[in-house]
């Protein structure tokens, strides 16, 4: 697999994530839901943090939190890239699948960079009563928030033990995080590399 076709597979993906996250965020209002299953729905939120909805809070009027994690993925994304671009230039053949899978990650690491470098210049502000347009911003670069909004309410789960909270949602439905398509290529990339892949990173 050529670098060419690894970066139009990346740029592919990361035009799915950013279409849905604006359709979401000009025709949805917060916290909207819509029913796709009785098990699936959209269910539209807004983060400040990391990946399914999880936050990044240093305290104080500034969120430093989210800066340092914008930053942090500017900086995994230019050596991720370069790793790419290694990886297909090396002598050593690389399987067509660690290719696939890295680009999966750098897109879903690059569509929630792009959430918060631009949204919060180009988008007005989501609320529960109205939909979000295009207009003077609510927020400035690298701080605008995530969209989110993949949500599977498999079935109640009363009682939940604390250290497991963060696996249940609304009314202690499990599975409780709501994440985009962009966290999804990380997850699947991340558990397919390490079940199918390990033994190319150990080497």
């Amino acid at each position: 697999m050529k670098l060419r076709n690894t970066v139009i597979l990346a740029t592919v993906l990361i035009l799915l994530d950013q279409i849905l996250k604006i359709w979401v965020k000009t025709n949805m209002c917060l916290d909207e839901s819509i029913e796709i299953f009785p098990w699936f729905q959209l269910h539209f939120v807004e983060n400040n943090g990391a990946a399914f909805g999880m936050q990044l809070n240093m305290g104080g009027n500034f969120d430093w939190g989210k800066l340092l994690l914008s930053v942090f993925r500017i900086v995994m994304i230019g050596l991720l890239g370069y790793y790419i671009y290694y990886l297909t230039r090396n002598e050593r053949k690389t399987p067509k699948g660690v290719l696939i899978g890295l680009a999966l990650i750098l897109a879903g690491a690059i569509g929630n960079l792009v959430d918060s470098m631009f949204y919060g210049m180009i988008f007005t502000a989501s609320t529960p009563m109205t939909v979000a347009t295009l207009g003077e911003g609510y927020s400035t670069f690298l701080m605008g928030k995530v969209v989110d909004m993949f949500y599977f309410p498999l079935f109640q789960w009363e009682n939940v033990p604390s250290f497991l909270s963060f696996l249940v949602g609304y009314d202690n439905y499990f599975f409780g995080a709501i994440f985009n398509l962009a966290d999804a290529y990380i997850s699947v990339a991340v558990v397919y590399l390490a079940i199918f892949h390990y033994k190319f990173f150990q080497e």
